[in-house]
């Protein structure tokens, strides 16, 4: 084989892995994760070897700060993880290749404090609105607070019916109703 085709060969083959790193990037954003960030992440996955902050720079022509960033929210969603080689002394990266843990622990998280935060607002606003029905004599009004304090405790149980979906993706019983594909 030519030296010629041998470097087309290699070309086509970058482009390809480039393109699928486009729609894991585009993917990523159904989780909340920017398409940069999407980006590093396909490019430390399909790196052979861990990468530090000045490979990723280099890779994807970005800042070290946004490498920094970026490398710091995906560890915080398990996707990264540090890692050492002797005789480097600069910090390493390489991707989580358990896609499987990746997506539990980055549903969970996500779910999670949306959720909570969810309750807590239902709650306050059933407060809330219990105190008003204790300080008016409107019977038009107490009824329409009666009303929507039932639709915000139908609301809280299904957020709490939510919270147990989330504590059984986060501990990993989901694949014992659906498999991992291996």
């Amino acid at each position: 084989m030519s030296e010629d085709n041998h470097s087309k060969e290699w070309e086509k083959y970058e482009e390809t892995i480039d393109k699928f790193i486009q729609i894991i990037a585009k993917n990523m954003n159904l989780y909340g994760i920017t398409s940069s960030v999407g980006r590093l992440y396909g490019v430390l996955y399909f790196s052979d070897e861990p990468m530090t902050l000045d490979d990723m720079r280099d890779a994807l022509e970005m800042s070290k700060t946004s490498m920094s960033t970026g490398v710091r929210a995906l560890s915080d969603m398990k996707m990264v993880e540090s890692t050492f080689k002797k005789g480097i002394r600069k910090d390493l990266y390489q991707s989580e290749e358990d896609w499987y843990k990746s997506f539990t622990s980055l549903f969970g998280n996500r779910w999670r404090k949306h959720t909570e935060s969810n309750i807590e607002e239902a709650e306050e606003t059933i407060e809330e609105l219990k105190r008003l029905y204790e300080s008016t004599d409107d019977a038009d009004l107490k009824q329409r607070i009666t009303n929507d304090m039932d639709r915000l405790e139908y609301a809280k149980n299904y957020y709490k019916w939510l919270m147990k979906f989330i504590q059984v993706i986060e501990s990993g019983k989901i694949f014992d109703y659906i498999p991992k594909n291996e």
